[in-house]
């Protein structure tokens, strides 16, 4: 199999140059616009076509379809230019490799026209998937048909753990009506709903005025405890409708810098703020700050394997007589095995929520989403850079759906309109 390239003003024209070319048979590979057409210039399409390789001594054999019924989805050259010209009313008398005309058009007609260039792109779209991958179908003996392809590529390029894809897909294929299947777009919306519902969202409480919340954030070094709760801080005091009064207390006294930070933070913002050393005084810091409706503590960031650190925290929570809210937070940066190490080690404190950092410092929100889907933890912020106090969102399953197959950031501008 060898892939010829040719191009033209138009779609008809090229598909026309091809046609000559190549013969009957040739498999159409891709169609796209490579320059539009300006003042000084035309415009220019270019077609990709697939055509078989013959040797001398013999004929190489066709491969075989990817399907039993390939002929619904692999599209020949001639059909393809007969489609194109149909639908612009282009006589093959009247193109000239260089020349189309086109006869003008009611609103209905053109309506029509639309409708039908439409499901041409998207029959071109198909042909497109069906050489992904080299060609396999099938994937851990889950047989993909060629119109999932391109959820199945986003899904699993966003670093999607391969069992969750394969579950997910599962369901997708299971619970989707065949009607529903034949428009790419359809399949996309179907499985942004199914992804959405599988995400546990904690949503915001408003608080009454004498209920009281303390928060404690732990999890590695780095991934922006601090910043985390200087962002949070600002929120709940100043920038939410109804304000509460935030108090800090810090147990991350082995950094300097860290301590410092959160002290000038406190200091911007005027909010109280204590640093604890050893657990028994816990309680008395606590209790200083009991006029407060909301406590965030901080603690020192350590590795999931440092059992001595992990251990210092649990004994601050045992020897509280307070009721603590536990906030795992995670930078979204981290590979798939990273962040399920990670929990695993960090969940004897009986985590209560996720928090994901750093969402502006990757492109496979995959991963968060199979954290999530894995442990069932329920997620409820979303850091997205670190401006304080504006880079932090209440965690939605849109947001993060659309992360994951549209980006991050056409998320983060949509996010930015709806807001203002």
């Amino acid at each position: 199999m060898k892939f010829l390239t040719f191009s033209g003003e138009t779609p008809a024209v090229a598909l026309k140059l091809a046609q000559k070319k190549c013969g009957e048979n040739a498999l159409v590979v891709s169609t796209k616009q490579i320059r539009r057409k300006t003042i000084n210039s035309t415009s220019l399409y270019e077609v990709v076509v697939a055509v078989e390789e013959v040797e001398e001594k013999y004929t190489r054999p066709k491969p075989k379809p990817v399907q039993k019924n390939s002929e619904d989805v692999l599209l020949n050259i001639s059909e393809a230019a007969k489609q194109i010209s149909k639908i612009a009313n282009i006589k093959n008398s009247n193109v000239d490799n260089s020349k189309v005309h086109i006869t003008p058009r009611t609103n209905e007609e053109l309506g029509d026209i639309k409708d039908e260039i439409t499901k041409l792109a998207d029959k071109i779209k198909l042909i497109q998937d069906m050489f992904w991958e080299e060609k396999a179908p099938l994937r851990n003996n889950l047989q993909i048909p060629p119109e999932f392809s391109e959820i199945y590529k986003l899904a699993k390029k966003s670093g999607m753990g391969e069992n969750h894809l394969e579950n997910i897909m599962n369901l997708t294929l299971e619970h989707m009506p065949n009607r529903m299947r034949s428009n790419s777009n359809t399949i996309k919306r179907y499985f942004l709903v199914l992804l959405r519902k599988l995400i546990p969202i904690r949503v915001e409480a408003t608080q009454e005025k004498k209920a009281k919340k303390v928060m404690m954030f732990v999890g590695p070094t780095g991934v922006g405890k601090t910043t985390t709760i200087a962002k949070l801080a600002a929120r709940y005091s100043y920038l939410q409708e109804k304000r509460k009064k935030v108090g800090i207390i810090t147990l991350d006294t082995y950094r300097i810098g860290a301590v410092e930070q959160l002290f000038q933070y406190a200091k911007m913002m005027r909010l109280p703020i204590e640093d604890v050393v050893d657990p028994n005084d816990f309680n008395n810091a606590l209790n200083s700050l009991n006029h407060c409706e909301v406590i965030l503590i901080d603690t020192v960031g350590s590795s999931q394997y440092d059992k001595q650190k992990l251990a210092k925290l649990e004994n601050f929570i045992r020897k509280s007589d307070f009721s603590i809210d536990v906030n795992l937070v995670l930078s979204a940066g981290c590979k798939l095995e990273d962040l399920e190490d990670i929990y695993k080690n960090f969940s004897f404190l009986d985590i209560d929520t996720l928090i994901f950092t750093k969402f502006d410092e990757t492109r496979a929100f995959g991963t968060v989403f199979s954290l999530i889907y894995n442990t069932n933890k329920p997620v409820s912020y979303f850091s997205t850079g670190q401006e304080v106090p504006d880079d932090i969102i209440m965690a939605s399953s849109d947001f993060l759906v659309n992360c994951i197959l549209e980006g991050f950031d056409v998320e983060k501008e949509k996010h930015a309109k709806s807001s203002r």
